[in-house]
């Protein structure tokens, strides 16, 4: 990964400079070819990798995080309408990796503009209609908790618990699912649950794509169903108890569980009321 994250995201200003303003024009009209369009290329991606936490850089030391970020910028400065949006590609990362307990995988970003936010399965708190896999989320959440269900796509809150909401591949284009699956984001993010594996945690797995990290967790670790989504929700993933158990996860490796509740209900009543 040449110098690594922190010298990537230190840099590209300095390294964008000359030129930037005419490579950033280049690149709005798809030419990232040439010294000016390397250069808004490089200024981008600057951006995309600001927001891994500084506790991740020597984590991700020779893993090819830079080549994803350049790669994603020119398909941007190509035209390419990609979500989410730059700066939240890699928000995931925004915590710090020691306060990391519970991983959450997902497939990809939401493919509907406005939705993805660089967070798994989490939406923009007025994202309306709601997903519907988030909607089934919620359904069981309630279920394994006995709390009200959500009225808000965010999920926000279990991030800032250290709980990493991590899609298995981070970006999308717009309008097409699955899109850049096989253009290496599956690398990096494999390199993070490595990295997450070699501390006490717990990780939620939904669906195939995600279980294909379970090995390099640990089946004791992990909390395993069918995905959320309406296809698959009925299969197995209703009934799982993912919160409830990822905790007891937790407590086994004295780690402290952790407080899934999200905001109060639509009748505005606590959270923590029995429904």
């Amino acid at each position: 990964m040449g110098g690594g994250v922190g010298e990537a995201a230190n840099g590209a200003a300095e390294g964008a400079a000359n030129g930037a303003a005419e490579g950033a024009a280049n690149g709005a009209t798809g030419d990232t070819t040439g010294r000016d369009g390397a250069g808004a290329a490089a200024k981008l991606a600057g951006t995309i990798l600001a927001t891994i936490h500084p506790s991740w850089r020597a984590e991700l030391d020779g893993v090819p995080v830079e080549e994803a970020a350049e790669a994603t910028a020119r398909r941007i400065l190509g035209g390419e309408h990609v979500l989410p949006a730059p700066e939240n590609i890699f928000r995931a990362l925004s915590i710090p990796a020691p306060a990391t307990r519970v991983l959450i995988v997902g497939q990809d970003p939401y493919p509907t503009p406005g939705h993805a936010v660089g967070l798994s399965f989490s939406a923009t708190p007025d994202t309306r209609p709601i997903p519907k896999s988030l909607v089934n989320i919620h359904r069981e959440y309630a279920d394994d908790l006995g709390l009200l269900r959500p009225d808000t796509a965010d999920l926000t809150p279990w991030h800032r618990q250290g709980v990493m909401l991590l899609n298995r591949v981070l970006t999308v284009t717009a309008g097409a699912p699955n899109s850049h699956r096989g253009t290496g984001w599956e690398a990096v993010t494999e390199a993070v649950v490595r990295h997450l594996a070699e501390r006490p945690m717990a990780a939620i797995l939904w669906g195939r794509p995600a279980q294909t990290l379970a090995p390099l967790i640990g089946p004791d670790r992990c909390v395993m169903s069918p995905h959320p989504s309406p296809l698959a929700a009925h299969r197995g993933f209703f009934g799982s108890r993912p919160f409830s158990r990822a905790n007891e996860i937790l407590r086994g490796q004295g780690v402290d569980p952790v407080d899934w509740a999200l905001t109060p209900g639509v009748d505005g009543t606590s959270p923590r009321q029995q429904r």
